[in-house]
This record gives C-alpha cells, sequence and structure tokens, in this order.
C-alpha cells in the first residue's frame, strides 16, 4: 500500500509559492524552444527507482496567468486550480520515459542571486483510463509539479518532480503540497 506522504516547504510550499505568490516578468515566447533532461532519482519507498525526463519550454507563463491560478485557488483551492490549469494554453511539454508526455501549462523563470536560474512548473497530470475508471485516490492527485536550479556551476544543478500532487490549506491557513507518493530528485540536468 502506498504511504501517503504530506510535505510542507519552508516556504508554505515551494511549488505554491511559485504558483500562487511569486513576483514575474513578462509573458516570453522563446523564439527557439529550450530542452533540459535530468535522470530522476527515487527516494524513500521508491528507492533505486529512476527514469529520464525532458523538459521542453516554448515560452513562460505571464503574471496574468499566475493572478489568474492564485483567484482560482483562492476561491476553490485545489480544484480551482486544476480548472484554471486546464484553461491555459501550452508553454511547454513534460515527457517521462516510456510515456508520450503531456503539456505543461504554468512554468515561470527566476534569477539567482549565484548568477544561476530557477525554473518551476505546475500542469494537470495525465490521468489514466484504468485510474479513471477505478476511481482510485490517486485522482485526488491530479496535479504535477517541477522545479530545477541551473547554476553557474553545472556540477551543482539540482531539482526535484512532484508526480502527482495537490494543493490544500492547513488549519493555519498555511497552503501545503500534499504528494501521492516522495518527490523524485532530479540530477544530471542538462541544458540541450
Amino acid at each position: 500500500m502506498r504511504k501517503l506522504t504530506t510535505v510542507i516547504f519552508a516556504t508554505a510550499g515551494m511549488i505554491a509559492c511559485m504558483v500562487l505568490a511569486s513576483p514575474g516578468a513578462s509573458a516570453q515566447k522563446l523564439a527557439k524552444a529550450v530542452y533540459y533532461q535530468a535522470q530522476a532519482m527515487g527516494q524513500s519507498t521508491q528507492l533505486g527507482q529512476n527514469f529520464g525526463i525532458t523538459l521542453i519550454i516554448e515560452e513562460y507563463s505571464t503574471p496574468d496567468d499566475q493572478k489568474a491560478l492564485f483567484t482560482a485557488f483562492s476561491e476553490k483551492q485545489n480544484e480551482g486550480l486544476v480548472n484554471a490549469l486546464s484553461k491555459m494554453k501550452s508553454k511547454g511539454r513534460l515527457s517521462i520515459t516510456g510515456t508520450l508526455g503531456y503539456d505543461v501549462t504554468y512554468i515561470r523563470t527566476f534569477p539567482m542571486p549565484d548568477g544561476g536560474t530557477k525554473i518551476r512548473l505546475v500542469t494537470n497530470r495525465p490521468i489514466r483510463v484504468g485510474e479513471a475508471w477505478s476511481d482510485s485516490r490517486s485522482m485526488d492527485y491530479n496535479l504535477s509539479g517541477m522545479e530545477i536550479i541551473i547554476s553557474p556551476d553545472k556540477k551543482k544543478n539540482s531539482g526535484m518532480l512532484a508526480p502527482a500532487c495537490q494543493f490544500k490549506l492547513d488549519k493555519e491557513n498555511q497552503i501545503q503540497l500534499e504528494l501521492l507518493q516522495n518527490e523524485w530528485k532530479l540530477v544530471n540536468i542538462q541544458k540541450r
């Protein structure tokens, strides 16, 4: 049986902050798509498992996209966030080895003090036919999130992937990221 892992990040949810509270630049349609490749390494109950991922970024989300997500979450929490993301156009694509991949509807980039870049994304995750048919508990975890940190020193590149998650408010009205399974650590991150 899969263990439900609840994670509260130091700043009220690492991915929640990027979606719901980050200031940002205007939309940036890229002249040429940017490709990132990484290896996802399992942790805790997934220890020893790994797979490759490819992130293709065609453009970055706008402050209006961010505002729409914040408003949707304020009104209907996770359900509102899922609905708002489903109405946004694709900004890129995330592919996991062995799958066709899926569109990413919210991608932001942030400069780091050391000259590096932080890339954060959240999107609706694809629900498979068998999962929908059985109406399993995993249906509640209908978002995917990821953070990649590109450092000037390529050896220090890092990141995390939450393939199935949802956002909630806890008793203190703090945003909480709840994962279906443990997050996956991203290593060997390279820009192509």
